[in-house]
Formats: C-alpha cells, sequence, structure tokens
C-alpha cells in the first residue's frame, strides 16, 4: 500500500553551455519593464555563452523516434506521457523495470491516454532489464529509476549510442557525479543529446529571469534563499512476502542510499536555480538537519544549510516534509541594485525600494503558447536537438546542482563544514556491491546523528 502522510562564470558556462537556438533579448523588451534608468544596466554576463531554449509547444516534425523507458514507476510513467506529447512520430516502444506491476500500470496509462501498446515481447524486469530496453531498437532512453541507479544507466546508454533524458537527481554521491560528468563528455563526443529533469530550465518564467538577472537589471548579485517545505511524501507499508531489497526499492523516496535523501531528490531544483543564475558553485557548505517526523527508512526529514560561494556570497537552503507546517517552494536572489524572486504564482523582480520592476506575465503566456507545462517542454527541447543533429548536454550542469546538494547533506549528517574539494573527491559511493532481491543487512541504515556526544566526567 501506497500511504501519502498530510569555476568563473565562463568557466561554468563554457562547460555546461550547448550548441542549439540561442534566444536573444533585445534591449527594448527589456527596458520595456524596467524603472527609470535602466538604459545605464550593465550586464553581469554574456549571454552569448549561456544556453537559451527555444520554447515552442511542440517539437517539430521528422522521423519517427522510437523511446524506451527505464524504470516504469510514477515519474518513469508520467515521463513517458510527456513525451509523447511532446510531437509528432513519437513513440515508446519498450519497458523496463525492477518489478511487473509498475510495468504493467505504465503499459495501462499509455494504452488508456494514447492507445500505445508495448507488446510482452518488449517489456523487461530485473536489475538488468535496462540492458535489455538498450538493446531493443530504441534511439533514446527515458531514464526514471531510483536515484542511484541513473549514473549506472546512463553510462549504458551512452555505451549504447542512445540519446537519453534523464530524471533529476542524476546521482545522489560523490562517486556518481563523477560518472555523470564523465559519461556526459563521452555523449558530446559522440554527438547524442542529454535532456535532464531540471524543469525549471525549461519553464518560462524562470528563463526570462535568467536573462534578466544576466542583464543586470539586480545589479551584482550578492545573497540569495532557496526553499522545499511541504508535508510529508508517500511511504510503503511493507508486505510480508517482501524482502528487505524489495521492500526499501518500493519504498525508495525514504532510503538515503536510493533517493539521496531530499535535499538531494527534490530541493536540488531549487539549489539548481541559484547554481544556473549566479554561474558558480559553492565552496562551503554548514547546515544541520534531524529526522523527526518520517514514518520509514533512513532519511531526515528536514535540513537547514548555509552555502557560501566565492567572493562571500551566502544562501540559505531551506527544505523540510512535515505535514502541518508553514510550507514554501520559493527561490529569492538579492543583488545590489534589487531582487527577483519566485512563489505565491509571481516571479518577479523588484528594485531596493520594493517597487516591482518586472514580473512575468503568466496570463500572456497563456494567451501566446499551448503548451505551458515545462514537463513536456523539456522533451521537445530534446525531440528539437535529435531531429536537428545539434548538441545539447545538461548532465554536468545537473551533476553540479546535484553534488550541491549532497555537500550541504554531508554537512548535516556529520556537523561538520564540508567544502567543495572535499565532497568533489570523496570516494563515498551509496551503490551497493551486490544487486539482487533478497535479505539485505538492515542494521546499517541508520539515521545519521552529527557530532559526539557529550562526555560525562565522573567527579
Amino acid at each position: 500500500m501506497t500511504k501519502k502522510n498530510s569555476l568563473s562564470r565562463r568557466d561554468f558556462f563554457t562547460t555546461t553551455a550547448v550548441v542549439g537556438a540561442v534566444g536573444t533579448m533585445g534591449a527594448s523588451v527589456i527596458f520595456a519593464s524596467c524603472a527609470p534608468g535602466a538604459e545605464k544596466l550593465v550586464p553581469i554576463a554574456s549571454l552569448s555563452g549561456a544556453y537559451i531554449p527555444n520554447l515552442v509547444d511542440k517539437a517539430a516534425d521528422g522521423k519517427p523516434l522510437k523511446a524506451g523507458v527505464i524504470g516504469c514507476g510514477g515519474r518513469g510513467s508520467g515521463a513517458a506521457q510527456d513525451f509523447l506529447n511532446a510531437g509528432p512520430n513519437l513513440q515508446i516502444v519498450a519497458l523496463g523495470d525492477l518489478f511487473q506491476d509498475r510495468i504493467d500500470d505504465c503499459r495501462k496509462g499509455l494504452k488508456e491516454k494514447f492507445n500505445v501498446e508495448v507488446p510482452d515481447g518488449m517489456c523487461f524486469t530485473g536489475f538488468d532489464a535496462y540492458k535489455n530496453v538498450l538493446a531493443a531498437g530504441v534511439d533514446l532512453v527515458i531514464i526514471a529509476t531510483p536515484p542511484v541507479f541513473r549514473p549506472m544507466h546512463f553510462e549504458a546508454a551512452v555505451e549504447a549510442g542512445k540519446h537519453a533524458f534523464l530524471e533529476k537527481p542524476i546521482c545522489v554521491d560523490p562517486v556518481g557525479a563523477r560518472s555523470i560528468m564523465a559519461t556526459a563528455k563521452k555523449a558530446e563526443a559522440q554527438g547524442l543529446c542529454v535532456v535532464t529533469g531540471t524543469q525549471r530550465h525549461h519553464k518560462r518564467d524562470y528563463v526570462e529571469s535568467f536573462k534578466q538577472i544576466q542583464s543586470g537589471l539586480i545589479g551584482e548579485i550578492v545573497s540569495g534563499n532557496v526553499y522545499w517545505n511541504q508535508s510529508m511524501l508517500w511511504y510503503r507499508e511493507r508486505k510480508p512476502e517482501w524482502s528487505d531489497m524489495e521492500f526499501m526499492v518500493r519504498d525508495w523516496v525514504n532510503w538515503k542510499w536510493l533517493s539521496g535523501d531530499h535535499i538531494v531528490e527534490q530541493h536540488v531544483h531549487n539549489l539548481d536555480v541559484f547554481n544556473w543564475f549566479f554561474g558558480k558553485k559553492p565552496v562551503k557548505a554548514v547546515g544541520f538537519g534531524a529526522k523527526q517526523r518520517r514514518l520509514s527508512g533512513d532519511q531526515y526529514d528536514m535540513f537547514s544549510i548555509d552555502y557560501e560561494y566565492e567572493g562571500g556570497v551566502h544562501v540559505h537552503s531551506m527544505c523540510r516534509q512535515i505535514d502541518g507546517c508553514t510550507n514554501n517552494v520559493s527561490e529569492f536572489i538579492q543583488g545590489t541594485k534589487g531582487s527577483w524572486s519566485t512563489g505565491d504564482n509571481k516571479t518577479e523582480i523588484k528594485d531596493l525600494k520594493g517597487n516591482v520592476i518586472w514580473s512575468f506575465d503568466k496570463e500572456k503566456e497563456k494567451a501566446d503558447f499551448k503548451q505551458t507545462n515545462p514537463y513536456v517542454l523539456e522533451h521537445v527541447d530534446l525531440v528539437n536537438h535529435i531531429r536537428a543533429n545539434t548538441k545539447i548536454n545538461q548532465a554536468e550542469e545537473t551533476a553540479i546542482s546535484c553534488l550541491t546538494a549532497v555537500m550541504g547533506r554531508q554537512s548535516a549528517y556529520t556537523g561538520a563544514a564540508v567544502t567543495w574539494d572535499e565532497i568533489s573527491n570523496s570516494s563515498m559511493s551509496y551503490l551497493p556491491e551486490k544487486l539482487e532481491i533478497g535479505p539485505v543487512d538492515m542494521s546499517s541504515y541508520v539515521v545519521m546523528v552529527p557530532g559526539k556526544a557529550k562526555e560525562v566526567k565522573k567527579a
């Protein structure tokens, strides 16, 4: 049963930019929304080095593209449907998952909503199911397994010459992050396209905000706050017939080796936004967290992290998954001339006096575009790059954001400050050496306790 409980800036853009349709925005568009004096804006970075997606409603037509799905749970099934909604001549032809019932649910959704039937012979189960999907004549794969497996599956996909969509997070530990980065370079060398599930990169209000901030509208970035505070996520009650391994994988969102903990699995979105807009990665993290309400697994249900970036810029990161608390999913960036913020269905920039000098018009977006779902738009972008034979590769950039989250997680787990050099060179790997359905030494999966106990001196 599933239960729901109510480098330098230039270096960064050089390594993560891709070849494609680069959007530009003329001064008249920028200044139309600005306060007097906006014509004196000084850009903080050149947009010529950054990837700006062309967020059209549907992908261009072309030869049929056959996709396979590796990981058929809720997100994998959703991504498969998003892919089919992205444009014409798109097919889902193969499915792979550890469990047959997840494949059955995915097939049912595809049949009911798209009249797509995936035959029995193209459905594969087990830990090696991904190998069969890759060998099933597909052009690309949608990888949406529990995050710990994604570096392994991405590497296999590139070795097989397949384009890839990687759901976020794409790694949960430093070894996985380095694997993703190495595989990303191989994919680029082979001309393969890779898009990740950091869907804010394909959300029009964020893309337009990025342009405004890079043009200098808020001045130099000096600090930020990023939040993902929400109610508790789902968990699964263990069935008597489930082995230890099956239980953990089915309950994966509550186990740190599978999900990376929710600072990685979910809050990576917000951390990624700051890294993207600032164009840098943090140099140090100090934080804390705790498990107080979570009903299964070994994860925390709250984190509070202070990230320090180059030049003394600090970002407060906060995430929580507990019922009955104040919720907040948003980002805030402070600059020398103003601030940018999201949340409460608003995306806007204010000057230092609190006057709104720019805002994204979401009603106009609905009037101008038929497709406003970023989960679909990321697939539109992927398909367009594949059909145009132009490069896009978001894997390295997303790996950096995932490692940012891992850095904060490890500081909270240990109570110690963690530097970028320490975490990026760490030998930490959460992937077990032995992957098979059966018993597991559950005593090794414990909730982390930071620091050390107080020494009690005997009188």
